[in-house]
């Protein structure tokens, strides 16, 4: 990422084949480049949300100065893709309770770590409990409906604190963030063109 005279520059990947372990054709931010967590991507958008991925990584990670992996970034990201698109990162925030928390993942900090106070106080402390032990746990404790709500109100608690970073973020750039919708749109048309050019 760099700021050169009035613009920000954040130099980025394509390939045909990304030799990561998943294979996939498309683009990445040179920064995430050696992440095993992040897949690339390409211009295809979301059913409900016209933006891409790639889009999102940029703007709602990247520029917002947020990792682009782990869970705790995730959630912050996905406040800043529902302000500049009105998306309801509920579902999103859901949909990671289920497919990684639940089975005891957590990435880019401890598993303890990530969980909100009141469910850490619930964790036997003289046990050696695996993650997977600790959900596995809580889940007997509070039956997966109430765990779930839990979680996920601990995802949008997580999510709305990094909002004064973002806004920060975006000022030291000197980027308007009151724009970031309108420059969502033009990211987003912008790689329409240039990823159907490196395709063909």
């Amino acid at each position: 990422l760099q700021k050169v005279n009035d613009s920000v520059q954040i130099p980025v990947t394509y390939r045909k084949v990304w030799n990561d372990g998943f294979g996939a054709r498309g683009w990445k931010v040179n920064a995430t480049v050696g992440d095993p967590e992040i897949i690339a991507s390409t211009r295809e958008t979301g059913l409900k949300i016209n933006t891409s991925v790639f889009i999102h990584d940029i703007l709602d990670h990247f520029l917002s100065g947020f990792g682009v992996s782990g869970h705790r970034s995730e959630a912050m990201a996905l406040i800043q893709l529902s302000k500049r698109t009105g998306s309801n990162p509920g579902p999103d925030y859901e949909q990671l309770v289920r497919e990684d928390i639940l089975n005891g993942r957590v990435n880019g900090e401890s598993f303890r770590g990530f969980l909100p106070a009141d469910l850490c106080s619930m964790i036997p402390e003289n046990l050696g409990m695996t993650d997977k032990e600790i959900i596995a746990y809580l889940n007997e404790k509070l039956g997966e409906k109430r765990l779930i709500k839990y979680l996920v109100d601990n995802f949008f608690k997580l999510g709305e604190a990094g909002e004064s970073h973002a806004a920060e973020s975006w000022k030291i750039l000197g980027l308007d963030a009151h724009k970031r919708a309108e420059i969502g749109r033009a990211l987003q048309a912008l790689l329409e063109v240039i990823d159907q050019k490196v395709e063909e």
